[in-house]
């Protein structure tokens, strides 16, 4: 790549940042009321965690059906720091009628920093020893999918049986601040809004540098050939438990600021379903690329709050039809469209004559050619 190439893609990168900044901080607060601007900072949040997924299934190859459980990870331990700040110091949240104070668990993150910490150190870790204990072991593909899938949903069963802990099925709400902020004050829910549009656009940043670095490089090359990564004296597992966790974290921040831009958390946002839905808006926008997890997303978040209001019941099945859809046709997602339809006019426009058939190609001119073009180049200068 030339000087000039190369700082011709930095100035393309430096402007899609920009103007996402220019509509997300400038276009959007101006134009939306406080209930839409409130809206898409909720859409904020569900893009976030499709940015991990779009890091570790489109770069790692790893389906990740169950990043609810992340999600709520964030989420709980966010509304359970909320609920504390809310009650005073030694105070208890009004929904515990039973017992002489609160769990001792809960008190672990009655301290805001405890909470912050917390947010990205529990998930973390349990992706960390979740991810070893499956990679591994070698498991990949449809199981890993089942097994991710899997713990989301005990993840949702288990919060459902703690109703004296943890609100059970009603979960947890009605929050008052967020970090000694009043939470019903219109300027501190804009706040929100900038905090959370600001935090997305961080991990943007984030996952395009790994995806630039030399490990974004090796993640793809796991992706596209384990065994032969392996056999260049790297170990996969540590590659994809890296792409995990961070796509654990990325979702229990999401998860958290989750919680008081909408009030209320429950075992019904973070169990299979909702996994599901953060992974078809990434399945349409294109996983393997930067912005389609993070347009997709609020594409799939708008459609759903739109159609969810007049056809609660239908929006379900066309959540699963158009995964299924975008799965099959369209696996690049959405953006690879155009050049779908490209390949498409080319191959109707007609027959080749005798005079353009293709001859057949002789063997290579040298024994190595080198690797195919977009095939992952590994260096073994270390990661």
């Amino acid at each position: 790549m030339t000087t000039a190439n190369r700082w011709r893609g930095r100035a393309g990168v430096l402007g899609g940042y920009a103007m996402a900044l220019a509509l997300l901080f400038g276009v959007a607060p101006l134009v939306l009321t406080d209930f839409r601007l409130r809206l898409l900072a909720q859409f904020l949040c569900v893009a976030m965690v499709a940015v991990g997924i779009g890091l570790a299934w489109g770069s790692g190859g790893m389906l990740t059906l169950g990043q609810g459980l992340f999600f709520g990870l964030g989420a709980y331990i966010m509304a359970i720091y909320l609920q504390l700040s809310d009650a005073g110091p030694g105070g208890r949240p009004a929904f515990m009628v039973t017992g002489s104070g609160v769990p001792w668990w809960w008190e672990l993150f009655r301290s805001p920093v405890a909470a912050v910490l917390g947010i990205v150190a529990v998930p973390g870790l349990l992706a960390l020893l979740l991810g070893l204990g499956v990679f591994r072991r070698r498991v990949k593909g449809a199981y890993f999918a089942i097994l991710s899938q899997a713990s989301a949903a005990a993840f949702a069963l288990l919060l459902i049986s703690q109703r004296s802990t943890i609100g059970g099925s009603n979960g947890l709400s009605s929050f008052r601040s967020f970090f000694g902020f009043a939470l019903r004050d219109p300027v501190n829910r804009r706040m929100l809004y900038f905090i959370a549009a600001g935090v997305l656009v961080a991990m943007v940043a984030i996952v395009h540098q790994l995806r630039r670095s030399r490990y974004g490089e090796l993640l793809t090359a796991v992706r596209d050939g384990e065994e032969r990564v392996r056999f260049l004296g790297y170990d996969p597992a540590l590659v994809k438990v890296l792409a995990y966790g961070v796509a654990a974290v990325f979702a229990a921040i999401g998860g958290a600021l989750f919680v008081p831009i909408v009030g209320i958390i429950s075992p019904n946002n973070v169990g299979v379903v909702p996994s599901i839905g953060f992974l078809i808006g990434v399945a349409l926008g294109g996983r393997a690329t930067l912005l389609g997890p993070v347009l997709g997303s609020l594409a799939v978040s708008y459609a759903g709050s739109t159609l969810s209001e007049n056809f609660e019941s239908v929006w379900i099945y066309l959540q699963g039809l158009l995964f299924i859809l975008v799965v099959a046709f369209l696996p690049a997602g959405v953006g690879s469209l155009p050049g779908v339809i490209r390949r498409w006019a080319s191959a109707r426009s007609g027959p080749r004559g005798p005079d353009t058939a293709q001859v057949p190609e002789g063997p290579p001119m040298v024994d190595d050619p080198g690797p195919a073009a977009g095939a992952a180049v590994v260096r073994t200068g270390g990661v």
